[in-house]
């Protein structure tokens, strides 16, 4: 009688487990960072991160900056709960690289260059970045957006010398 118990039980446990499988998502195609002020600012925003082939496409609708140029990048932990932003730790960087711009070939993977906003403190921009990932290793999901206060320069170490934190966001997985 126990024997068949068991054997019962095992085949439930087994049709649970490829039920499960067959829900799984095959991938994260799409994820959202909704940005919220840091440091006193009046800075917000969205950044969407989509999956296209092998890049993914960051587009950005940020307001309330200063005219300019602003450090734009993404950091290791998806922590926004200090005031000034500093619980989002440094630049995402799992290969250990040196600062960079995003055309360099050695950069962290978070290093996203410069958004420059207009007279009216706003700023749209669209690119492809082949370093980014929205699943697997590396992945970005669940890592914090800043936007800096000052220009990234490209090349200071470990943070482009761009000041304080305008903005914070976590990356979450979006709705496709």
């Amino acid at each position: 009688m126990l024997a068949a118990q068991a054997v019962a039980q095992n085949k439930t446990m087994d049709k649970a487990k490829t039920s499960m499988k067959m829900e799984q998502a095959p991938g994260i195609s799409k994820a959202v960072a909704v940005l919220n002020p840091a440091s006193g600012s009046n800075v917000r925003g969205v950044v969407t991160f989509t999956k296209d082939g092998n890049m993914v496409k960051v587009v950005a609708d940020i307001e309330g900056l200063t005219p300019g140029n602003h450090g734009f990048h993404i950091h290791e932990f998806g922590d926004c709960s200090a005031k000034d932003g500093s619980s989002a730790g440094g630049h995402f960087n799992p290969a250990g690289a040196p600062h960079g711009a995003p055309t360099d070939k050695q950069r962290h993977t978070g290093d996203l260059g410069n958004l420059v906003a207009g007279q009216d403190g706003k700023v749209h921009v669209e690119f492809s970045d082949p370093m980014l990932k929205l699943d697997g290793a590396g992945a970005i999901i669940g890592r914090g957006v800043i936007v800096h206060a000052n220009p990234d320069d490209l090349k200071t170490q470990p943070t482009g010398n761009a000041g304080g934190r305008q903005a914070c966001a976590v990356i979450g997985v979006a709705k496709p």
